[in-house]
């Protein structure tokens, strides 16, 4: 059963006069749009006794289902995650999409958020910032706030964060449910530091983890004795060369006015053969779409042309296609590659892809954790992470890259960039 219909919508300007002049009051009390304020909104509730460590567990933020990529999805969700933090309410823990949206819409069915990732675990991690809760857990369902969210060019930055503000004063509704289309869609309003505690608390299943293991073991193993001595590094280099990519990235380009956001196979094997450091042999993984992987003589075309002594192995070579990764769904395939590319020695992607801006960010969050805050020179940091589509510091080579924490919003990692540097800092 749906609010009463005086509450259906937060939209200003769609209410009673009543009503209005109630809002512009609340309005005028919020003094200024800025996320520091959204954190001074947040504290209204923190003493109320159904509280847990300053989260409210007695009132809940209900989303739709979450869908797009994976890394798309993670984004949705942390998002998720801190407008019921900024609400005061604990999340309910939504679903994801085991397919991919704009490829397999007629199999875009529910998937659980913890069949990917542990639940028990999240809240664990991020006590005391944000919380997870099970419908079960909702007393009372038969009144509901619904909240539309906005959508184009009209609903701007401001117009979100103004409705979000507002919402924090319904409190008499037990659930508060977001209703709209494409929740990563949603306007940013908090600081990178927070979406990286977030993602960090988001810890994948014991069955991703050990089928992840399963791959770098291959992987090692493919190098020799030598490898798994420690001695040759395990670089994965995440390839975006699809056709789909390459058709979106050239629009890109042109609209941005840019020309470092494509980079075609041979630039990528010449910028990844030139990372300073790297001792031969050395194994290289190419986290590739399948779709890609073109049969020529036996063996796929992104494995040939590389320089001598980088061993390069796609899915297929390594023998897990079929074996590990044909077992899952889109979804889990992709969250197995986060991990096997999470765990390289040296990671190499797309600036402007958002798979890899997310592994960056949690490389960087590895290496600040370990005292490292710059990549800027050779050694040290056993986080290494490059860009292959933007120019390093000498030609030929991949730019050092680690995520700026101190960003005050994710739309950098959300939508790509070529401004990335070696500081984290």
């Amino acid at each position: 059963m749906n609010s009463p219909s005086s509450y259906k919508n937060l939209r200003l300007f769609s209410k009673p006069i009543a009503f209005k002049c109630l809002v512009l009051v609340g309005i005028a009390l919020f003094l200024s749009s800025s996320p520091r304020n959204l954190l001074l909104i947040r504290t209204r509730y923190t003493s109320d006794s159904s509280s847990t460590s300053g989260v409210r567990t007695d009132k809940f933020l209900e989303v739709p289902q979450i869908v797009w990529g994976l890394n798309n999805q993670k984004i949705a969700f942390a998002r998720a995650c801190l407008t019921a933090r900024t609400m005061n309410r604990t999340l309910l823990m939504p679903s994801l999409s085991a397919s991919l949206f704009y490829k397999e819409v007629d199999k875009l069915l529910p998937f659980p958020f913890d069949k990917v990732f542990q639940f028990e675990r999240f809240n664990s991690l991020c006590g005391g910032f944000v919380q997870l809760a099970r419908f079960s857990d909702v007393r009372n369902r038969t009144q509901v706030f619904d909240l539309e969210k906005g959508s184009g060019r009209r609903w701007t930055v401001e117009r979100d964060l103004e409705q979000l503000k507002q919402s924090v004063s319904v409190d008499e509704f037990e659930v508060i449910r977001v209703k709209g289309k494409n929740p990563f869609l949603w306007h940013d309003h908090w600081p990178v530091k927070d979406y990286a505690k977030v993602f960090e608390c988001m810890v994948v299943v014991d069955e991703i983890s050990r089928e992840a293991d399963k791959v770098v073991t291959r992987i090692r193993q493919a190098g020799g004795d030598r490898i798994m001595t420690g001695l040759v590094p395990f670089v994965a280099v995440h390839m975006r060369i699809e056709i789909d990519w390459m058709i979106h990235c050239k629009k890109l380009e042109q609209r941005q006015k840019v020309s470092e956001i494509c980079s075609s196979k041979r630039e990528i094997m010449e910028r990844v053969g030139n990372i300073s450091g790297l001792k031969t042999p050395t194994v290289l993984y190419l986290a590739v779409a399948d779709s890609l992987l073109e049969e020529k003589e036996g063996e796929s075309s992104v494995l040939a042309g590389w320089r001598e002594g980088l061993i390069p192995f796609e899915k297929k070579k390594l023998g897990v296609k079929v074996e590990i990764y044909g077992k899952y769904s889109y979804l889990i395939q992709s969250a197995i590659d986060y991990e096997v590319c999470l765990r390289a020695d040296v990671f190499v992607g797309n600036s402007f892809s958002t798979f890899s801006s997310l592994i960056v960010l949690e490389r960087t969050q590895k290496a600040r954790r370990l005292g490292f805050v710059s990549s800027c020179e050779d050694g040290g940091n056993v986080w290494s992470s490059y860009a292959y589509n933007l120019a390093g510091e000498s030609e030929g080579v991949p730019r050092r890259w680690m995520t700026n924490m101190t960003h005050s919003s994710l739309e950098a990692i959300s939508y790509g960039s070529n401004s990335v540097s070696c500081s984290s800092e």
